[in-house]
């Protein structure tokens, strides 16, 4: 039988990619969810009539969406709401925890 060895260096390297990129697609996932829960918001907040008809056709329905979709995506990248750290934060804590419990169950 051989062997195959493997290089620590290597392996941390790999680790380390691994967790870099990880750790950017779940700041993007807070992102996006946060950029879809004050899109929520601010539609739920626009379905409230005060009763002026004067600009409710469907161009300017449709604008308003744009609009809300615009600013929902700015702030969510802004962090203006911290709705994105905060998950993230969760995440990444839940993230490690179910890493290095399969680091140690592997070790075993």
């Amino acid at each position: 039988m051989s062997k195959i060895s493997t290089s620590p260096v290597s392996s941390t390297a790999t680790e380390t990619t691994s967790t870099s990129a990880n750790s950017a697609q779940i700041k993007q996932a807070a992102q996006k969810f946060e950029s879809m829960l004050l899109r929520q918001m601010l539609s739920e907040a626009r379905k409230v009539d005060f009763g002026n008809t004067l600009f409710t056709n469907e161009g300017t329905k449709t604008f308003r969406e744009m609009q809300d979709s615009n600013f929902a995506d700015t702030v969510a990248q802004r962090g203006t709401l911290g709705f994105a750290k905060m998950i993230e934060a969760q995440l990444t804590r839940q993230t490690q925890t179910t890493s290095s419990t399969t680091a140690q169950g592997g070790a075993k």
